[in-house]
């Protein structure tokens, strides 16, 4: 069968614009994917903007989004298991694709390792991580300054940026009807959640000057992801951050600033400033994949543990607990330590469950242990 039709590599500025990191010439930063591109002289790279079941939208400039055939790997049902790819593994939003042949027949054939990742645990029984988006700079955690502001929640939006590679900023949208003291108490909050490095601004979604204040995070070569609940204000920060009113946006309810989910699926848009975004409908379920550290998102509490009198110290009856009795003084929340506890919890027991995964599929991967369990499942024994 005859390969189709090669289609040219496109100009280093047209794939800068949607977040391609390379020098002045176009070669890649990393030298993997570089000895991919060299692996494929045919081919040329194409960002993953949208995902769908049975295929991807790419594009390898702004504007240009075309269909990509799928590798047959990626598409494979759950219980298929030959050969089959984890589904956190399969391209998503924001992944760089190699391929080949021209838009109306553009075929997949590698994915390029992805240098961040921004994941969270799946609901369900069964262990599975979901890609939130990929190869990303900088994650804007937006919030309202209504009914939808909420510490806690930050909190876990801040497990899952930590150690994803990328950079967390705290956006507080909605100034605009948020009086002084409101914004002031926000910011007290937020000196108890967020650690030395993750910024806060305020801004006033709806306007442009106050948006504005983004910009040092936006430019060529470098993506941004907006993640936050329904309502918070997402759609309408990129419509303006756009100029435009590309992304449909819905009110809240008034007596708990909830909103509908206004953005049903992710995307990546090139943006004026020559960065890209990556909006992503409103998450109520942050459930973490085993692979935090909170060390990370708790660095106070964790500073304050290592003056404990007992290293395993539990924080809770052990006499010369430092925590407690910061906790005792004021110095530390007792909100903030029991969110350590809760999730240091949650990370510890999906730690367990994907050990517990990735014993499963070492076993599975030993020749005639797969196939005794096959066949001890066919005939009722476990």
């Amino acid at each position: 069968m005859s390969r189709p039709d090669p289609a040219p590599r496109p100009d280093a500025a047209a794939l800068r614009a949607i977040g391609w990191p390379s020098d002045e010439a176009g070669r890649p930063l990393d030298p993997a994917w570089q000895a991919l591109l060299d692996a494929h002289p045919g081919s040329r790279p194409a960002r993953v903007v949208e995902q769908h079941r049975t295929g991807y939208i790419a594009a390898d400039a702004p504007g240009a989004a075309f269909g990509v055939e799928s590798l047959g790997d990626w598409l494979r049902p759950p219980g298929y298991r030959a050969g089959r790819t984890d589904p956190e593994a399969r391209p998503g939003v924001g992944d760089w694709l190699l391929i080949e042949g021209p838009e109306n027949a553009a075929k997949a054939l590698a994915l390029l390792p992805r240098h961040s990742a921004i994941k969270r645990g799946a609901a369900g029984e069964h262990y599975r991580q979901q890609l939130i988006a990929a190869n990303i700079d900088v994650v804007f955690v937006v919030s309202g300054l209504d009914g939808d502001f909420n510490p806690r929640r930050i909190e876990r939006y801040l497990l899952l940026v930590h150690g994803s590679g990328a950079q967390a900023v705290i956006v507080l949208t909605k100034a605009d009807v948020a009086g002084a003291a409101t914004v002031g108490q926000a910011r007290a909050a937020l000196s108890q959640v967020a650690t030395e490095g993750v910024e806060s601004v305020v801004v006033n979604a709806r306007d442009a000057a106050s948006v504005d204040t983004l910009a040092r995070w936006l430019g060529p070569g470098r993506t941004a992801v907006l993640v936050g609940s329904s309502g918070a204000g997402k759609s309408t920060l990129t419509n303006t951050l756009l100029g435009i009113e590309r992304m449909k946006t819905g009110a809240v309810r008034g007596h708990d600033s909830r909103g509908r989910h206004t953005t049903t699926h992710r995307a990546l848009i090139p943006l004026p400033q020559g960065g890209c975004l990556i909006d992503t409908p409103g998450m109520r379920e942050l459930k973490p994949t085993g692979e935090e550290d909170v060390t990370d998102t708790f660095a106070d509490v964790e500073a304050l543990a290592a003056e404990c009198r007992f290293r395993d110290c539990a924080h809770e009856k052990e006499p010369g607990c430092a925590v407690r009795a910061a906790v005792e003084a004021g110095a530390l929340g007792a909100q903030r330590l029991a969110s350590f506890r809760k999730l240091a919890g949650e990370v510890a027991a999906a730690g367990d469950r994907l050990a517990t995964r990735l014993a499963q599929k070492a076993q599975a991967r030993v020749p005639g242990k797969a196939a005794g369990r096959r066949a001890d499942d066919k005939n009722g024994r476990r």
